[in-house]
């Protein structure tokens, strides 16, 4: 039982991150972009199916991982999320220069683009801090607090922006992922509540 249960959350897991991506490669618009573009918008894909996972490992809900072992997990895989966002965001400006500096001076027409680019900062923000939190004498408390207070700026930023596009992720699988997202952060947050004070 305990097996098959695992299997099954391993299964769903996988299905929501991988079908979206297997749609969005069967999309008829990718024949009309370049490569570099194809690389940007898949590497922004494969960002939202890593936010998924994080909550689920920091918290401990997938079976097989020991708490050391996903937490050391959601430290790799925050900074290959991060990767993914340099891919995303790098592709984009290779392929549209004007249309990047104008979302990231928040001038740009679509409405999609302020979300992604303060998602992106706060992805980054998370980054750094992680890299300098013994350097800037972070307590458990404070980086607790800051973590959270980015990790919910990243969450709605991300799954407001993929909503948004209109590319070529299939509309269905992409809302159930945005949907998955928002639902494992909010659960991960209540039930490990991260906002109480702890001495």
């Amino acid at each position: 039982m305990r097996l098959a249960k695992a299997t099954l959350i391993w299964a769903v897991l996988a299905a929501a991150v991988c079908v979206p991506i297997a749609a969005a490669a069967a999309s008829p618009l990718l024949a009309w972009r370049g490569p570099v573009y194809i690389l940007a918008g898949f590497a922004g894909i494969i960002a939202l199916g890593l936010m998924l996972v994080q909550p689920l490992l920091i918290a401990g809900y997938l079976p097989g991982l020991s708490a050391y072992r996903g937490r050391r997990a959601h430290h790799w895989i925050g900074g290959a999320l991060a990767v993914a966002v340099l891919v995303h965001v790098g592709g984009l400006w290779i392929t549209s220069p004007p249309d990047m500096i104008d979302a990231l001076l928040f001038a740009s027409p679509t409405p999609f683009s302020p979300w992604g680019v303060i998602a992106m900062w706060a992805i980054f923000a998370v980054a750094l801090l992680a890299a300098l939190r013994r350097r800037l004498g972070l307590g458990p408390r404070t980086w607790r607090i800051a973590h959270m207070s980015l990790a919910v700026v990243i969450v709605v930023g991300s799954v407001v922006h993929g909503m948004l596009v209109e590319g070529a992720m299939e509309t269905v699988s992409k809302t159930a992922l945005c949907a998955l997202v928002l639902a494992a952060a909010i659960k991960v947050m209540a039930d490990l509540r991260v906002w109480r004070k702890r001495t």
